[in-house]
């Protein structure tokens, strides 16, 4: 199979009807035999004795200077710039659990994003474990080979401890992109809405509907941006309240240390009357026109399940809503991981980071608002393919 690019037998997607992008995935996907490859970072032609000096006998030398020295790792070998991409499947984008089989696509498309955005060599990884310990335990007998671990589509709220073990027990960075790089973006795209409608950020009357991996780490991040903030969180039983003796350990946290308001025998659409921003991460339709009415002037609405958001933004424009943001590219303001993991992989990567912290996460949000500069209700954030937005959060994160 040929793993070089023909223009002839690339799928056209320039036309001006809607492109068909299952049909072209499994185009490309069978093309190219899926995203990746390793490269050369030497791509002289070889000489006898480079070789020599690369391979046997030269690499036993180095070898020996690794191993008694460890932290010339990062010195003679590609983990100055190697990310592992790992995923157990079981919370995979809009797929839901599909298993690390299914998983490994959407793997190689995040390695793939690594590579184009921030020019970071990464390897995609599926773990076929059972439990949250053999997880944990797996990622930390690999990890040496690698400069930084993105952990990708693991379930809530296994998420939590699998995260924080392995910050815990690591000396690299390990980032639950799910979680921080959706926080990242949506503080900064909210920093920027508030420009845009005059709100004050520390007043704000905030609610957050689907508290998982992502809406947990909206909620911590954007209170301690903006401690005083109202936050209140919403399932599919209503409003998070102490109260309700199901919650798991993490969801009763939130609550526990002040993040969320505690709001017993509230719904979603009792919590959004004189709202200031509502941000969902949740499940398609679950907003009304009526729910985004009752809000207060000039609301902020952020509806990011996808790909169908929980409001469509013209339903959203027309009961009020002042700034729209969802999940998508065929809409405005879309809220994309890809908008801040390659900086602050980049960052982290170049300048030794062993540990990526929330100011790392607030300066990435900062650096990420700041780089509009004059923000609009049709621009808070900006676009993936800005050039020089990685290198602006890279800056930010030492």
């Amino acid at each position: 199979m040929s793993h070089h690019k023909n223009p002839d037998s690339t799928p056209d997607i320039t036309s001006d009807t809607t492109p068909d992008y299952d049909e072209i995935a499994v185009q490309l996907h069978r093309q190219f035999g899926g995203k990746m490859a390793t490269a050369l970072r030497d791509t002289t032609p070889m000489t006898r004795h480079e070789l020599s000096a690369y391979y046997t006998p030269g690499v036993g030398h180095i070898s020996s200077l690794v191993a008694d020295d460890p932290s010339k790792l990062r010195e003679f070998t590609w983990t100055n710039n190697l990310v592992a991409v790992i995923s157990d499947g079981s919370a995979v984008l809009g797929l839901g659990d599909i298993g690390p089989a299914g998983a490994l696509p959407v793997m190689e498309g995040k390695a793939l994003l690594f590579k184009y955005f921030a020019n970071i060599d990464s390897v995609p990884i599926v773990l076929d474990c059972d439990t949250t310990e053999e997880i944990i335990e797996t990622i930390q007998r690999i990890a040496v080979s690698f400069g930084a671990i993105n952990l990708e589509d693991f379930a809530a709220p296994q998420c939590f401890e699998i995260e924080n073990r392995l910050r815990k027990s690591l000396s690299i960075p390990v980032f639950h992109d799910d979680q921080h790089g959706t926080a990242v973006v949506v503080l900064a795209a909210l920093i920027n809405a508030c420009k845009v409608t005059g709100k004050d950020i520390a007043g704000l009357r905030i609610v957050i509907a689907g508290i998982g991996a992502a809406g947990t780490a909206i909620a911590r991040l954007l209170k301690e941006y903006a401690p005083d903030c109202s936050i209140i969180g919403t399932g599919r039983s209503g409003a998070l309240s102490s109260a309700d003796t199901t919650l798991n350990a993490a969801k009763r946290a939130l609550l526990d240390e002040g993040i969320l308001v505690d709001a017993a025998d509230t719904s979603l659409a009792d919590a959004l009357v004189d709202a200031d921003v509502f941000i969902g991460v949740s499940a398609p339709g679950t907003v009304t026109e009526d729910m985004v009415r009752s809000m207060a002037a000039d609301c902020i609405v952020m509806a990011l399940s996808n790909p169908i958001p929980e409001i469509y933004p013209d339903v959203a424009r027309a009961a009020g809503a002042a700034v729209i943001c969802t999940g998508r590219s065929d809409f405005p303001n879309q809220v994309n991981n890809a908008l801040a993991f390659p900086g602050i992989f980049r960052g982290a990567l170049d300048n030794g980071v062993q540990q990526i912290t929330e100011a790392h996460k607030l300066a990435a949000a900062a650096a990420l608002a700041d780089f509009v500069e004059q923000p609009t209700a049709e621009q808070v954030i900006p676009s993936i393919f800005e050039p020089g937005l990685a290198d602006a959060i890279a800056q930010v994160i030492v």
